[in-house]
């Protein structure tokens, strides 16, 4: 077979997989002038995506997905093997999931997805890890690529980790706070500063490094934000008995450059598809690796991250009495986050399935997570509306930091529950307003008792007429 070189401009880009990363990349690809063709295995979500619909909230990617799929710049397929024969660049952007019983992640989707497009090159391609791995799996890789390549196609296997939040991925892809590509020859280092050309006029860094390294980039920043979340609740555990307030101190912390405010809300800890499974990898492959210090560090961390739940069911049980048997309890939010519909390890839902389990009645109000949250936990209650999932309520939790929240009149609600008490998990709401309005309301790491205590006080005026 001949050898076919890769055209010098531009590079034709394969995105395969089209969950959050890969639908996001496509987009975002195709907003930088590129043709791209999105690949998934499941043809009702390439329908979808073609018609710009996306299986999942992210603000500002239905327009962006239409607007290419429009252009003729952006396309979705079920096929392969065509994707690959017409593209020069395949980025592989499939789930790593933790697997069952272990807390290593789960490579099968990469190393299929990287053995087919292998199998289906035509001529020289570039192909991109972007997906979050463990460290030396890229070097496992090039060898199923070697086997898996035709003869006279070359295949060349870098790595550029992603670093995308939910919630903000669009920015977060088309103006990303640096750029790592590892593994790199000169040719595909200079296809990869052609590919991103325009974030990197605009100023955005490129780090340029070994494959190791790129593959831990992403895991060591994810581990080093949920060690910053955990250690902010570890502290909040002192304040609460000292009767300091987190909140404050966290502020204080926070002027100081070397820390930052960012990811130092004490509350009801992380969540998501990204943090637990990947510090959890990170602590496999440690362990594998005979470095136990990280390991040892990333349990704790993520020790005290499941406690948090726990101190919240804690609270309800207490608000309750010692029991929510028979007891309804509202729960506002359901997301891990704000700003997504993504309920993967969440710990509202996490929360919510707890108190259900020990007999209340559970009834759950998200802005956005409501449908996400009924495929995993179905035999919950879902409410349509603040309102309505506070109706009756023995007791309020709220346990996603949606705006929508914070706006919520404290007096209005107060008519509609049986008693005022509510339980801020994310130390989100005005905790005066509250109070004043004659609520019992409790935080996590905050000085909160003295309000609860005061709200107490006017509940037991108001109970005597005085």
């Amino acid at each position: 077979m001949k050898n076919k070189q890769i055209p010098a401009t531009p590079p034709r880009i394969s995105v395969i997989g089209t969950g959050y990363l890969g639908a996001t990349h496509a987009a975002a690809m195709a907003e930088m002038g590129f043709e791209v063709i999105g690949v998934d295995s499941d043809p009702l979500k390439a329908a979808a995506l073609s018609e710009g619909r996306v299986p999942f909230f992210e603000p500002g990617l239905p327009e962006l997905i239409l607007k290419h799929v429009s252009s003729g710049r952006l396309r979705f397929t079920t096929d392969l093997a065509d994707a690959v024969a017409l593209s020069d660049v395949h980025f592989i952007c499939v789930g790593t999931p933790q697997q069952r019983g272990s807390n290593a992640a789960n490579l099968s989707y990469v190393e299929d997805a990287t053995a087919s497009v292998a199998r289906s090159l035509t001529h020289d391609g570039l192909i991109v890890g972007k997906s979050t791995v463990p460290v030396g799996t890229a070097q496992r890789l090039r060898s199923i690529i070697a086997a898996s390549t035709p003869v006279g196609v070359a295949a060349e296997l870098i790595w550029n980790p992603e670093f995308l939040r939910e919630g903000k991925a669009v920015a977060d892809t088309l103006t990303p706070d640096r750029i790592v590509i590892g593994g790199v020859t000169a040719r595909s280092e200079a296809i990869m500063r052609e590919v991103y050309a325009m974030p990197l006029a605009t100023g955005t860094p490129l780090v340029v490094c070994d494959l190791a390294t790129a593959e831990l980039v992403k895991v060591s920043a994810n581990a080093f934000l949920a060690t910053k979340i955990s250690f902010i609740n570890a502290i909040a555990e002192v304040c609460e008995v000292a009767g300091a307030d987190v909140s404050v101190l966290a502020d204080a912390l926070g002027h100081d450059v070397r820390i930052g405010r960012q990811f130092l809300n004490a509350g009801l800890g992380f969540g998501g598809g990204c943090l637990p499974k990947d510090i959890r990898a990170l602590i496999h492959r440690s362990r594998e690796l005979g470095a136990t210090k990280v390991a040892d560090l990333l349990q704790q961390v993520d020790e005290i991250n499941m406690s948090q739940r726990l101190s919240v069911i804690d609270r309800a049980l207490e608000a309750c009495g010692g029991s929510v048997l028979n007891r309804r309890i509202g729960v506002l939010g359901a997301a891990f986050k704000p700003l997504t519909d993504d309920v993967r390890d969440s710990p509202a839902l996490n929360v919510a399935a707890a108190l259900h389990l020990r007999g209340a009645q559970v009834v759950i109000y998200d802005p956005e997570a409501i449908a996400t949250a009924q495929q995993m936990f179905p035999t919950l209650t879902y409410a349509d509306s603040v309102e309505e999932a506070a109706n009756g309520s023995d007791v309020l939790l709220l346990l996603t930091e949606w705006d929508e929240f914070r706006e919520i009149d404290p007096v209005e609600l107060k008519k509609r529950v049986v008693m005022p008490v509510i339980i801020d998990a994310r130390n989100y709401l005005d905790a005066p307003r509250w109070v004043e309005a004659g609520w019992s309301i409790t935080g996590l790491g905050s000085n909160t008792k003295s309000v609860a205590r005061a709200a107490d006080r006017q509940l037991e005026l108001l109970m005597t007429g005085r």
